[in-house]
C-alpha cells in the first residue's frame, strides 16, 4: 500500500484555514513523536492502520489513550493548537 497524502480520501473538500505541513500524513512532526520514542514503530503502525481504515483515531500502544488521526484532523481543517500528535498543520 502507498503511503496516504494530503490529497487522498482522508481529506475533504472542506475549506482550511491554514496549509498542510510539507509531509505525508502518516508522518508525524518530529518534536511531537520523537523517532527515539521506545514505541515509536508501533506508535506509527497503530496510526498508519486507523488512516488506512478511515478511522478518527487509535489507541495509543503505550498509554492506553485516544489519539485523533492526522485524517481526522485534517478533515477538521485547522490547528486547535493543543499539540496533537499528527497535527497535519505544524511545521
Amino acid at each position: 500500500m502507498g503511503e496516504p497524502s494530503h490529497d487522498e480520501s482522508q481529506v475533504t473538500d472542506a475549506p482550511r484555514a491554514e496549509p498542510f505541513a510539507d509531509r505525508p500524513l502518516s508522518s508525524p512532526d518530529p518534536e511531537r513523536l520523537s523517532p527515539d520514542d521506545p514505541a515509536y514503530r508501533q506508535i506509527l503502525r497503530a496510526h498508519d492502520e486507523a488512516l488506512h481504515a478511515g478511522a478518527d483515531a487509535y489507541v495509543d500502544p503505550s498509554s492506553g489513550l485516544m489519539v485523533l488521526t492526522a485524517g481526522y484532523l485534517a478533515r477538521r481543517g485547522f490547528c486547535c493548537g493543543a499539540g496533537c500528535r499528527h497535527c497535519p498543520y505544524v511545521t
